[in-house]
C-alpha cells in the first residue's frame, strides 16, 4: 500500500474522530477505559504523547488487564442465509467484500461508545464478509484489539472482526526491531507471539487478525521467520475458530514490495494464512492471473480482496470493476475496501448528523438508485449491492428490532425521551434490514429512511416519507423463521401524516429468481392514534417465514414511522442480574460491575432513579461492565440510586437491581 495514504489518515483523523467526552471525564481518564494497542515487545524511546499508553503484547496477561471487562465483546459470531438475491447481477458464491475501517484513533478510542452521534455506525453488513478494526501508528502502538461494540454489532450480523497488525514504513516511524519483536522465536522455536495474539483474540471476543507487515529492510531471514510467524499464528487461530489475513507488502525475501498480485513472490504468505488483501498496483491482467494462481493452489479465487482505496472519494472512486466484478461472467477476485468510513468523513462537520451519514451510507453501498433490486446501471460506481449478494441472520425465534443504528441524537423508550444526549454505542445496534431500501409500488416511490427526530426505542426508526398514489410495499427482512401455530409478529407503529393503511407483508418463500417480489400474504394491521403496538397472528400460514415487509395505502402526501418490529411464539422476560457495584469512583465518573443475568440476554441498561422519581437513561452495553461519566448531585439529594436492568430479545427487561452512590 502506498505509505501516504494509511500515514497521512491516521494523523489527520486522529483529532477529528476523538469522541467527545464530558468535560469530567476528560479530567479522570483514569477510569475512562479504551480500546487497547500494544507494540509487539519493546517499547520507543523517550516516553509517550498525552493521552497515549505504550505497552508490550508479549507482557500482557488476561488477569492483569484491567479494562478486559469493558473491551471484551459478548456476542457470538452469527450463521447466515444467503437468500434468492435481490436483483440478477448480484451473486451468492462468487465475490465477498473485506472492509478495512478505521472508527477511531489508536489511542483515546472509547471502549463503549461515548456522547456524540456522530459516528460512523455502519449498519450495511449484510455485503461484508470480514471486517478489518483499521488503525496504528509508530508513535502509540502497533497492534489494536477491536472494541467490543464493534465486534458485537458485526457479530450480530454474522459478520468477523480481525484486529490489526501494522509494522509502518521507515519513512514514517517504522523500526525493523518491532519487525524482529513480532517474529522472535523462543528455545523451542516456536513464536511466543503467536500465541499471545490468539490468546488476545480469545480473551476479546474478536476473530483473528489482519497482519500488515511494510518496514523495510529486511532480508531473506527475517522473511523466513516471518514466514513461519504466519503458519504458527494460522494453526492457532484455526484451532480456535480464528483468522489470519495478510496484507501483500513484505515479500518471501523479506523486503517489502507491494506486488499487486498473488505471485511467487508472495504466494508462500498467501497459502500460510486464511486470504490476501492485494496491493492497489494491481490490473485486470494481474487479477485474472493472481486468480488463476489461487485455484492451482487448491484455493478459492475469493480468498483475495483486491484493493479498492474509496478513502478520498468514495463513490466518485474510478476503478476497473470488470477487472474484479464483471457483469457478464464469474467474479475474478473479492474486493478490498480500504477506508469506507469516507461516508462519514467527507461530510462538512455542519452536515454529520445521522441522517446525513446515513443517505451517504445508503448511495455508497447500494448505488444512485439507492434500491439494491433495481440498479442504476448508468453509475459509474458499482455499489457493493450491484455484484454481491446480502446476507441475513434471521433465523430464529424470539427475534425483534428497534430499528436502532447504534447512534442517535437521544435516547427513547416507549416513544418517551429519557436522555437528551447525542450519543453512540455500535454494540447496542439491532439486526438491520440487509436490502436499505426496497420499495416496490406502480406509483410515486417515496422516501425510505432511518430517522432520527423520534423513536419508539433506542435512537431510531424507519420513517416512509412521500406520495401514497398506489400502494407501497416495504421490504424489511428476509429470515428463515419457523411459523409454528402461536406464531405473532408485532408491529409498533405511527402515522405523522395523512391516512395510512397498514398491512403486515409475509412470504413462505423465496422469489422464483434473483430481481423478483417475494410471493407475499398481506394481513391487516390495526391503526390508532399515536405509537401503536398491533399484534398479527399468522394464522393460515406453515413451514417458516422467508420474508418480512410492510405494505401501505394511502391516498395523498404521508409520514409513516415504524418503530419496532418482534417475531415470537411465547413472551419472554429475562431475569435481573446481580451483584451490581461500583468497582471505582472519581466525583461523578465511576466504574460498575455485576454478575451476568441467567439465560439469554440481548444487553443491559443503566438508569439514574431522580428524587422525583423519575429515570434517567445513563448508559446501555453488552457487557457485564460499563463507565458512566459526569455525573452530578441533583438538588437535596445525598446519594445517587443507579438501576440495572436486563433487556431480553424482545425488548422486555427484568425487574432492577440497584446501588447508590453517596456524594
Amino acid at each position: 500500500m502506498n505509505p501516504t495514504r494509511r500515514t497521512v489518515l491516521l494523523a489527520a483523523t486522529a483529532a477529528a474522530l476523538l469522541p467527545a467526552l464530558p468535560a469530567k471525564a476528560a479530567a479522570a481518564t483514569v477510569l475512562q477505559p479504551y480500546a487497547t494497542y500494544w507494540y509487539p515487545d519493546s517499547l520507543p524511546s523517550g516516553s509517550p504523547g498525552t493521552g497515549i499508553t505504550w505497552r508490550s503484547l508479549k507482557a500482557w496477561r488476561a488477569a492483569e488487564d484491567a479494562d478486559l471487562a469493558f473491551n471484551a465483546a459478548s456476542v457470538p459470531l452469527a450463521g447466515r442465509f444467503t437468500p434468492t438475491p435481490a436483483n440478477p447481477t448480484a451473486r451468492a458464491g462468487q465475490a465477498r467484500i473485506q472492509s478495512l475501517v478505521s472508527f477511531g484513533p489508536t489511542a483515546g478510542n472509547p471502549s463503549q461508545g461515548s456522547a456524540t452521534a456522530d459516528y460512523y455506525a455502519f449498519g450495511h453488513w449484510a455485503y461484508v464478509d470480514e471486517l478489518v478494526f483499521w488503525g496504528g501508528s509508530s508513535g502509540e502502538g502497533l497492534i489494536l484489539a477491536p472494541n467490543a461494540p464493534i465486534v458485537d454489532a458485526a457479530h450480530r450480523h454474522g459478520v468477523p472482526v480481525l484486529g490489526n497488525i501494522f509494522l509502518p514504513p521507515v519513512a514514517y516511524g517504522g523500526q525493523l526491531r518491532w519487525t524482529r519483536d513480532l517474529v522472535q522465536k523462543d528455545a523451542a522455536g516456536r513464536y511466543p507471539l503467536a500465541a499471545q495474539l490468539v490468546a488476545v483474540a480469545t480473551a476479546y471476543g474478536f476473530d483473528g487478525w489482519f497482519v500488515n507487515a511494510e518496514t523495510g529492510g529486511g532480508d531473506a531471514a527475517l522473511g523466513a521467520d516471518m514466514l513461519g510467524f504466519v503458519r504458527e499464528l494460522k494453526s492457532l487461530s484455526a484451532a480456535r475458530g480464528q483468522r489470519v489475513t495478510w496484507y501483500d507488502s513484505m515479500t518471501v525475501s523479506g523486503t517489502v514490495s507491494w506486488q499487486g498480485a498473488l505471485n511467487s513472490r508472495n504466494q508462500a504468505f498467501f497459502e500460510a494464512a486464511d486470504d490476501m488483501f492485494v496491493d492497489f498496483r494491481w490490473t485486470a491482467g494481474t487479477l485474472a492471473s493472481s486468480g488463476t494462481l489461487a485455484q492451482q493452489l487448491g484455493r478459492s479465487r475469493y480468498e483475495l480482496w483486491a484493493g479498492v482505496d474509496v478513502e478520498s472519494g468514495g463513490w466518485n472512486t474510478s476503478e476497473d470493476w470488470d477487472a474484479m466484478v464483471p457483469r457478464d461472467r464469474a467474479h475474478v477476485t473479492s474486493i478490498g475496501l480500504y477506508r469506507p468510513e469516507w461516508t462519514r468523513n467527507h461530510l462538512p462537520a455542519d452536515q454529520r448528523s445521522p441522517r446525513d451519514f446515513h443517505a451517504a451510507d445508503d448511495r455508497f453501498w447500494t448505488g444512485a438508485s439507492l434500491d439494491p433490486s433495481r440498479p442504476d446501471d448508468t453509475d459509474p460506481w458499482r455499489a457493493p449491492a450491484v455484484s454481491v449478494a446480502d446476507r441475513s441472520t434471521v433465523t430464529s425465534l424470539p427475534f425483534a428490532s428497534v430499528f436502532n443504528t447504534g447512534h442517535g441524537l437521544r435516547w427513547y423508550e416507549e416513544g418517551s425521551v429519557t436522555a437528551e444526549t447525542p450519543w453512540n454505542h455500535l454494540g447496542l445496534q439491532d439486526r438491520l434490514p440487509s436490502r436499505q431500501w426496497i420499495v416496490r409500488t406502480r406509483g410515486t416511490r417515496p422516501a425510505v429512511s432511518f430517522d432520527f427526530a423520534d423513536a419508539w426505542r433506542g435512537g431510531s426508526s424507519v420513517l416512509v416519507d412521500g406520495v401514497l398514489d398506489e400502494p407501497v410495499t416495504v421490504d424489511l427482512y428476509a429470515t428463515r423463521l419457523p411459523i409454528g401455530p402461536d406464531t405473532v409478529v408485532e408491529l409498533t407503529h405511527r402515522t405523522d401524516q395523512g391516512e395510512v393503511g397498514v398491512e403486515l407483508a409475509v412470504a413462505t418463500a423465496d422469489p422464483d429468481a434473483p430481481g423478483q417480489t417475494p410471493p407475499y400474504t398481506h394481513l391487516p394491521v390495526t391503526g390508532g392514534d399515536g405509537w401503536r403496538t398491533s399484534a398479527v397472528r399468522l394464522t393460515g400460514l406453515s413451514g417458516s417465514v422467508h420474508a418480512l415487509g410492510v405494505r401501505l395505502t394511502g391516498a395523498g402526501a404521508a409520514k409513516w414511522r415504524l418503530g419496532g418490529i418482534a417475531v415470537y411464539d411465547t413472551p419472554r422476560t429475562p431475569s435481573p442480574p446481580s451483584g451490581l457495584r461500583i468497582t471505582a469512583a472519581s466525583g461523578g465518573d465511576l466504574r460498575l460491575a455485576w454478575n451476568p443475568a441467567p439465560g439469554a440476554v440481548r444487553h443491559y441498561t443503566l438508569h439514574r432513579l431522580l428524587p422525583d422519581g423519575t429515570r434517567r437513561f445513563l448508559a446501555g452495553t453488552c457487557q457485564r461492565a460499563c463507565f458512566v461519566a459526569g455525573l452530578r448531585p441533583e438538588q437535596g439529594e445525598r446519594q445517587a440510586r443507579l438501576e440495572l436492568r436486563a433487556v431480553g430479545e424482545l425488548y422486555t427487561s427484568s425487574a432492577p437491581v440497584t446501588v447508590t452512590h453517596p456524594w
